[in-house]
């Protein structure tokens, strides 16, 4: 036989069993990593009591993360704390904090930053959740609406990153994530003020991103379409199929 071909033949083997090594050293330390990067980590999620902060608040949970959830109502944020409780092993996690948080009351807010960071100390992440959502013509628009959406929208979520972003500088290390909507880059009929409100809060934590890049602080955004409601929220035109009803979140 051929030496030439007999090398080969005894090679292909060798080197699809170092590339499956490979392939699966690599795998177990991405899953290795996936499971511990978040382990001890504090985490704020503001508006925990939405279907998407659920989800964000048993991810984390179950991952080893100290949360600080946010919600207007105490009462149901401890049924989440008890659910994510009873569904994880309290040897591996940790019980949440729980903080009453309403961007719609902006006077609260120097409290609600110092109860946060009271919780832990510091924190490392801090996820933005919270919006409220309004349909209508522009001129049946009320300027008390356009000052609550506002608030909601805008300057609860910049208020709150301003109040904890000392404390991230200090330690040059932090993450803030915006759960914005598509209409922080695409305005549509009928939504004018809500719009309004996404484009400047994606404004703010674009510019934001490049203030605090120096000090090790990521600054991230998420413009999503539409999301379906659980089961326990109200829906209000979830069977409309206006090509602007995708838009709407």
């Amino acid at each position: 036989m051929d030496p030439v071909w007999t090398t080969t033949v005894l090679l292909v083997p060798l080197v699809v069993v170092l590339t499956a090594g490979v392939f699966f050293l690599y795998s177990a330390v991405i899953g290795l990593l996936s499971k511990t990067s978040v382990r001890n980590k504090v985490v704020v999620i503001t508006d925990a009591l939405s279907g998407l902060g659920k989800e964000c608040a048993g991810v984390f949970h179950k991952g080893g993360s100290r949360l600080i959830l946010c919600g207007k109502s105490w009462e149901k944020l401890e049924e989440l704390a008890d659910d994510l409780a009873n569904a994880s092993d309290p040897t591996v996690t940790f019980p949440p904090k729980l903080v009453l948080l309403d961007f719609g009351d902006m006077d609260s807010m120097p409290e609600v930053i110092e109860e946060i960071l009271e919780c832990y100390g510091c924190l490392d992440i801090l996820i933005l959740n919270s919006s409220m959502k309004f349909k209508a013509p522009v001129q049946n628009v009320s300027l008390e609406m356009d000052k609550l959406l506002m608030d909601n929208n805008y300057f609860g979520p910049a208020t709150l990153a301003k109040g904890v972003l000392p404390s991230m500088i200090s330690r040059r290390t932090g993450h803030l994530l915006l759960i914005n909507s598509i209409q922080g880059k695409l305005a549509v009929p009928f939504r004018a003020t809500y719009a309004a409100s996404k484009h400047a809060v994606q404004a703010f934590f674009d510019s934001l991103r490049a203030e605090v890049e120096e000090y090790g602080i990521s600054v991230s955004t998420i413009n999503h379409t539409f999301i379906s409601p659980s089961s326990s929220e109200s829906t209000e035109a979830a069977s409309s199929k206006s090509i602007w009803s995708l838009l709407y979140t």
